[in-house]
């Protein structure tokens, strides 16, 4: 019988989300958690795989058991108790056994927040931009990559991927709380990211906005397909991944 688990996380604390020997990280905590609730070795499959510092807002997972959860909320209630403060577990609930958390989603969102103004609140998971950033032409770069389906130049080098091939379907930076707010928001959504592309993306999108390339030098770097064309890649705390859907509605994948 196959669960999903829906979950959020700071992610400054972990290794990133995949166990990796030597490291602490997201996954391992949860597959211990569980382990130790279930009273045998569990694992667990995400929906993607976030990198050392970057949150999520909400991850899925699944998990494979052989008879039903008696208690669900007592499962959740029990898991929280020993991940610990940084992650958090809000849901889990009963899908059709062929239903994959990674290979069955149809999109992620993630979120990278940029704020301008000096603030106590957002400093320790957001960039602190400039504020003579031109968001306006950092859109239009931005709506390059929905024409766009290889994403080499902004891959991570020497990854395992076997493609590099992405469908865009959203991309832009957006005002938060209203016109004199200095909170920025780039939102980015796609059947699949690569390794490091959101912060790469993000941040040869920020040359842009420095007016140090153009928009149309953007559009050329995607062209190149060479990551060391592309800007540096940001600082992950500011990064969440923020959604991830799938065929149908969660509450069609929920089985009773």
């Amino acid at each position: 019988m196959r669960y999903f688990m829906r979950l959020s996380y700071r992610g400054e604390p972990f290794h990133g989300w995949q166990c990796q020997p030597g490291a602490v990280t997201v996954q391992e905590v949860i597959e211990g958690a569980l382990s130790q609730v279930m009273r045998a070795p569990m694992k667990i499959v995400g929906a993607g795989r976030t990198d050392a510092g970057v949150n999520a807002r909400m991850m899925v997972a699944h998990f494979d058991v052989e008879a039903p959860v008696a208690c669900v909320s007592r499962l959740i209630a029990s898991l929280n108790a020993i991940v610990g403060k940084d992650i958090a577990i809000q849901d889990v609930y009963r899908v059709p056994d062929d239903l994959h958390a990674r290979f069955d989603a149809t999109s992620r969102t993630y979120h990278y927040y940029a704020v301008t103004e000096k603030s106590p609140f957002f400093y320790p998971l957001s960039w602190k931009a400039p504020a003579s950033l031109d968001f306006d032409a950092m859109n239009r770069a931005a709506s390059l990559l929905l024409a766009t389906s290889d994403f080499t130049s902004f891959a991570k080098l020497h990854a395992d991927t076997k493609t590099n091939i992405c469908r865009v379907t959203h991309a832009g930076w957006h005002r938060v709380g209203g016109e004199d707010s200095g909170v920025w928001v780039f939102v980015i959504t796609a059947d699949r990211f690569l390794r490091n592309m959101v912060r790469a993306v993000v941040g040869t999108l920020v040359e842009v906005g420095r007016g140090k390339i153009s928009v149309e030098e953007f559009g050329r770097i995607i062209e190149r397909k060479d990551r060391c064309a592309a800007g540096t890649s940001m600082p992950p705390q500011a990064l969440y991944l923020w959604d991830v859907t799938y065929p149908e509605s969660e509450s069609a994948n929920k089985q009773e």
